[in-house]
């Protein structure tokens, strides 16, 4: 294998830049190439066999770019998708779950809430996780509308707040003190998030683990990059000027349709 080729990133929207950053910050020589399906966005309300075949379609978009590792920066699309994704294509998979196991793991009240998209929490992969932790009561919330409004650059929107508020009040009023962000567009959120938790509630995502993994696969398996400062190219199949604004910088944003 080329060790040169690029690194595959999909979301079902702008999303996962969030777990693009921390790859890109972490692997700064490994090309890049990401991909916004954010004309299906969002996919936490489609059925399984949906979003199988929307992850189907973005895996067949960047193999056609010669892509040596995807990285599936979506937790819908890991849980209700990667394993048959594994089983169809022979180029290696990273997926993102919800980070069930450090928030348990480290919770001192035994509470935690899960801020997630219906597909994620309803998925068997989910579940399975969840399931290995019954000492801790997990407390499940459907994000609904939130991955709409950060896709309508609505981040930091009146609407956005009542929202967050109405979602989390019951979890701080249930004593939860670790909050873990169960879909890649939510970490665009943890601002907003800080003003209503108390500081004593810890917000986790799956970002940093994703990047590691990615290094690690890298490293003992699909290789790493001998070239230098490479930039990042971004698909969307939208308007790419929310996803140019969430960016902030100069990247190449490239709209097709796909």
């Amino acid at each position: 294998m080329d060790n040169n080729k690029p690194i595959g990133i999909f979301d079902s929207g702008i999303g996962g830049t969030s777990i693009w950053r921390e790859i890109y910050h972490l692997l700064p020589d490994e090309k890049t190439i990401y991909l916004a399906d954010s004309k299906n966005a969002p996919y936490g309300q489609k059925t399984k066999n949906e979003i199988i075949a929307l992850c189907i379609k973005n895996t067949d978009f960047l193999l056609q770019m010669d892509c040596k590792l995807i990285v599936v920066a979506c937790n819908t699309a890991t849980t209700n998708a990667i394993k048959e994704l594994r089983a169809k294509y022979k180029v290696p998979f990273i997926g993102i779950e919800p980070a069930i196991k450090p928030a348990a793991l480290n919770s001192k009240t035994q509470k935690i809430g899960i801020l997630a998209t219906q597909g994620t929490l309803i998925s068997e992969l989910f579940n399975k996780t969840a399931d290995k932790f019954q000492t801790t009561k997990i407390l499940e919330q459907v994000g609904h509308g939130l991955v709409q409004l950060i896709e309508g650059g609505k981040i930091n929107s009146p609407e956005m707040t009542e929202l967050l508020n109405s979602y989390l009040q019951p979890m701080i009023q249930a004593d939860i003190d670790y909050l873990v962000l169960g879909c890649s567009h939510y970490p665009y959120l943890i601002p907003q998030i800080k003003k209503i938790l108390p500081d004593h509630i810890h917000i986790i995502d799956s970002g940093q683990a994703v990047a590691r993994q990615t290094q690690n696969l890298l490293n003992n398996k699909v290789g790493v990059s001998s070239l230098k400062n490479n930039n990042p190219v971004f698909y969307t199949n939208t308007n790419p000027a929310v996803l140019k604004e969430i960016l902030g910088t100069t990247y190449d944003v490239i709209q097709k349709d796909f």
